[in-house]
């Protein structure tokens, strides 16, 4: 896995950016807004791209057809779920990963239509409910 496209560049988005790029991936990163790319500091070495992950063309001009994995942390559950069809399905990126809020969404989505998913509300959960318990977690 050497070329990693992210979609959305908040908080997870440009922490994931920096630290793929400093081991070593070769890192785009496309937001909309361009200002969110200001996230990225002066360390990081790979490209930013003004648009959206569900534009064909920003994809393109992206690197998505040498992409080995594309991981999509956009805000919305169905932005996410877009790029994540589009990356899969029409360019048959290898690794697709969707972040999804919903639970039953993501349930959905793993089951019926074979994407992989992370949940930060299952895991939040879970993470509350052994804390709660007095078990360690993993952070």
């Amino acid at each position: 896995m050497n070329k990693v496209i992210i979609v959305g560049c908040g908080r997870v988005g440009s922490k994931m950016a920096i630290d793929l790029n400093n081991q070593g991936y070769k890192v785009t990163v496309i937001d909309r807004d361009p200002l969110a790319l200001r996230k990225l500091d002066d360390v990081f070495t790979g490209n930013k791209i003004v648009g959206t992950g569900i534009d064909e063309e920003v994809l393109i001009n992206a690197g998505i057809e040498k992409a080995s994995a594309l991981i999509t942390v956009a805000k919305g559950d169905n932005t996410n779920i877009m790029v994540g069809q589009i990356s899969k399905f029409i360019f048959n990126v290898p690794k697709v990963i969707l972040r999804i809020v919903d639970p039953k969404c993501k349930k959905f989505y793993e089951e019926k239509i074979g994407m992989i998913c992370y949940c930060q509300t299952e895991v939040s959960v879970n993470s509350y409910i052994k804390l709660l318990k007095g078990e360690e977690i993993c952070i």
